[in-house]
């Protein structure tokens, strides 16, 4: 299984789950370090094999030849593309810090890794007729989200790519999901305490497992599969897209305040 955005969070979390079920694992991520200590942590705990490719998805002309050779050779039956990066606060488009780079970066990690991770891996998985493509979106992907509308809209690509896709290649022995989830506690959502419809990564994973072969697109958690049923079903988009808009102009506007002294 290759993992991409593999040391925190939901890719972290998908990579140990993988290799709890006996599969070896390839990791990808950027920082050499935090790839080291997970994948020894892998090793030890799962005894299994593990692989690190060390690689900036920001910066895409550097990465992708590096990577079809870290891959080279490997019999590779599961593809998890998981790196991402959002906004650091709700803002306006125009107003984005470093709007441009933020632009290339969100388009290149979010976007160009997916499209490009798989055209790296699906020839293999179609020459053995076998293989599973587990592509990260966001429930944001599956409406508009003011104020994260860059972010949005590239888990809006993820979602319907992976749709795409899995109708292209399903008669070939090949599964692609697309999955949408709502909160978890990750560094990217800043939520620290698990609840009933925020859980851990361990927990969402485990659950979103599950899915596979059931469902091609799939919010991945009973809590989230309610709150994805309810947003979809009974709300109008419009509607979804107001509350939305409130709910981050007062993020935004906490965060632009600051910490108040104490």
């Amino acid at each position: 299984a290759v993992v991409t955005g593999a040391t925190d969070g939901i890719g972290k979390a998908y990579a140990e789950e993988l290799a709890r079920h006996g599969i070896s694992i390839v990791l990808i991520s950027r920082s050499q370090d935090k790839l080291d200590m997970v994948s020894k942590n892998i090793r030890e705990k799962f005894n299994v094999e593990t692989k690190v490719i060390a690689a900036d998805f920001g910066k895409p002309t550097e990465i992708y030849g590096r990577i079809e050779v870290g891959l080279k050779g490997l019999e590779i039956g599961v593809l998890v593309n998981n790196v991402a990066v959002a906004y650091d606060y709700p803002e306006y488009f125009l107003d984005i810090p470093d709007l441009d780079n933020t632009l290339d970066m969100l388009i290149n990690v979010n976007i160009t890794s997916v499209c490009k991770m798989t055209r790296l891996v699906l020839p293999g998985m179609l020459e053995r007729s076998k293989g599973i493509i587990m592509n990260i979106s966001s429930a944001s992907g599956m409406y508009p989200i003011p104020l994260l509308t860059v972010y949005s809209a590239t888990k809006a690509f993820v979602d319907f790519f992976s749709q795409g896709l899995h109708a292209e290649y399903q008669n070939k022995g090949i599964t692609v999901q697309s999955v949408l989830p709502f909160y978890v506690v990750t560094k990217m959502s800043k939520i620290r305490t698990p609840t009933w419809d925020k859980p851990t990564p361990e927990n969402y994973v485990r659950s979103a497992l599950n899915t596979v072969g059931l469902q091609t697109r799939t919010n991945g958690h009973p809590a989230h599969a309610l709150w994805g049923w309810f947003t979809t079903t009974l709300l109008p988009t419009c509607l979804v897209t107001k509350m939305a808009l409130k709910s981050n102009k007062g993020i935004r506007a906490r965060f632009l305040r600051g910490p108040r002294p104490t």
